[in-house]
């Protein structure tokens, strides 16, 4: 994911979420220097109601290195009132970079040096 560009991961719900603390894991591939704005979101039909908002600056390893960076971060969240159909969304832009693939979530998990994509959500 590069400059302009966003990805969204969706959840289907299941369930009433309460007010509290996400836990989000997103060990990372970084090809090139990136902004990278994340988002959790509620999406209940056609309306997104944000959750939690954050920016984090990336750099690449040194030597070329292409290993999956630690990223792990805590976010406090209001609750959500579930009803059938609604998502949880885990969405992802870039910016301030040079290269369309700059951020890429670790899917290779502890074999690229790090650990699956995750979110831990409040209980």
């Amino acid at each position: 994911m590069g400059p302009g560009g966003s990805l969204e991961a969706p959840y289907a719900l299941k369930a009433d979420v309460p007010a509290g603390t996400y836990h989000v894991i997103c060990d990372s591939i970084i090809i090139r220097a990136v902004d990278v704005q994340f988002e959790l979101i509620w999406r209940r039909d056609t309306t997104d109601t944000t959750l939690a908002i954050w920016m984090e600056s990336f750099e690449p390893l040194p030597n070329g290195s292409f290993k999956a960076q630690p990223y792990e971060i805590h976010q406090t969240a209001p609750a959500i009132d579930f009803q059938p159909g609604d998502l949880f969304i885990f969405k992802y832009s870039g910016s301030n970079t040079v290269s369309n693939q700059a951020f890429i979530p670790n899917g290779d998990g502890p074999n690229n040096g790090g650990r699956f994509p995750q979110i831990i959500l409040p209980q």
